[in-house]
């Protein structure tokens, strides 16, 4: 018996997030602006794509939760509140040395392993190497 679990992506970018932080760097998020629920300003939209600094002091009323990267911040000098659905994250970094992490786009959930379901996978290959003087 399994128990389906949730995604680890929302968890994994607030860890993230404080670790960055925690470092005197800058996090900042890459997010596919064409997912369903992204709401950011039409101008920051670069090829899809969007980057986001959500440093504290870029941002106000900084949001992380299981379903949701929320804030409020200045574009261009006007204030736009931003919602971008956690599975819209397509990585999060630092902005001065790029450490972070980039989230594959069919993480959400893995399906569960069953030792019933098939054959064993085949145990790998030892690598061939030769030595060439």
């Amino acid at each position: 018996m399994s128990a389906e679990m949730t995604s680890n992506r929302p968890y994994l970018l607030r860890a993230l997030y404080e670790w960055i932080s925690d470092n005197n760097m800058t996090p900042h998020i890459l997010v596919d602006a064409a997912s369903d629920g992204v709401d950011v300003p039409e101008q920051a939209i670069q090829k899809g794509k969007v980057i986001l600094n959500i440093d504290q002091a870029a941002v106000n009323e900084l949001e992380m939760s299981n379903d949701l990267v929320s804030f409020s911040a200045r574009f261009s000098g006007r204030r736009h509140s931003v919602t971008v659905p956690v599975e819209a994250v397509l990585a999060i970094y630092s902005k001065e040395n790029g450490q972070g992490m980039m989230f594959s786009q069919d993480d959400e959930t893995m399906p569960p392993t069953d030792p019933d379901d098939g054959p064993e996978p085949k145990p790998a290959r030892r690598p061939h190497l030769k030595v060439v003087k």
